[in-house]
């Protein structure tokens, strides 16, 4: 499937920013189940200064410089991406037990089950997801129980934390967002000695039976890869909504916990209070076709 994306952000400034410098994970990732054939960033003001790369996490990156008083700052991400759904998940798959240690021996693997800045070992996760990780279950029967879990025990709503909010207040709340959500399983995960990365990107949104598609009103998503042995690999979970990844998501980057992909990541002079607008649009451009 080929998706058409436009993410703009938009900060509004009660005095002049004199200048800024921001940090931008917009663009998608190439990725084995990810082709990026088209990305492109704009702004205004257009940065003074501009470099593109790739950041410790090998995501795409860039950093914008700006040196002049501006009032309003706009960040306009575009991209077409095809997306093809990840393989089945291997017949016969390790005991969760037998994680950690096989990781230990995968450099990637094992730097993902430690803790992060976001994200320290929380024992109420531990107790959370405890009635899941039965001994000598495979890790896939626990991670199919896992995310399942969030149906019935979390709800979606908005505006009851922010990106910092802790794992422990959201298993008291019951209830946050998919960066919540995605924070709780790789906590979880983490606890358990499996290895677990914070996923950041788009999901597509279907309108309900008879309706249309609200275009501009999408945010930014969030889910999880946890690696489940050497034949598995890194498996794609979306909490938020109880399924594993197909080809229903494009993928910006991944990190430790949202501080590594937050997607826009400024230090202002100046400004004063300010308010930012996002709006994102995702839409089907149909598939390819061989000439």
């Amino acid at each position: 499937m080929i998706y058409r994306l436009r993410h703009v952000t938009a900060y509004s400034y009660e005095s002049p920013v004199e200048m800024a410098a921001h940090v931008l994970h917009l663009s998608p990732r190439p990725m084995a189940r990810q082709a990026v054939l088209r990305a492109s960033l704009t702004s205004g003001p257009t940065p003074t200064r501009r470099s593109e790369g790739t950041d410790y996490f090998g995501n795409p990156t860039a950093w914008f410089y700006i040196d002049r008083p501006h009032k309003r700052f706009t960040v306009t991400a575009e991209s077409l991406v095809e997306v093809s759904a990840p393989p089945p998940l291997p017949a016969a798959m390790p005991a969760w037990e037998a994680i950690r240690d096989l990781a230990l021996q995968d450099r990637e693997a094992a730097e993902f089950l430690f803790p992060s800045p976001l994200l320290p070992p929380v024992e109420a996760a531990r107790a959370f997801f405890a009635p899941h990780f039965a001994p000598g279950r495979t890790v896939g029967e626990a991670a199919v129980e896992m995310i399942a879990c969030f149906r019935g025990q979390m709800a979606f709503r908005a505006g009851v934390t922010t990106v910092s909010t802790p794992v422990e207040e959201l298993l008291k709340r019951r209830a946050g967002v998919c960066q919540d959500f995605a924070h709780l399983m790789v906590t979880g995960l983490r606890m358990f000695g499996i290895p677990a990365r914070y996923v950041s990107g788009y999901i597509r949104t279907r309108p309900p039976p008879g309706g249309t598609l609200r275009v501009g009103v999408d945010q930014s998503h969030a889910w999880v890869a946890a690696w489940m042995g050497s034949e598995a690999g890194w498996v794609e979970m979306d909490p938020t909504n109880s399924l594993f990844v197909a080809d229903e998501h494009v993928v910006l980057g991944w990190g430790r916990d949202f501080g590594d992909v937050s997607p826009l990541l400024g230090v202002i002079l100046g400004g004063g209070r300010h308010s930012v607008t996002v709006g994102v649009e995702m839409s089907e451009a149909g598939a390819l076709t061989e000439s």
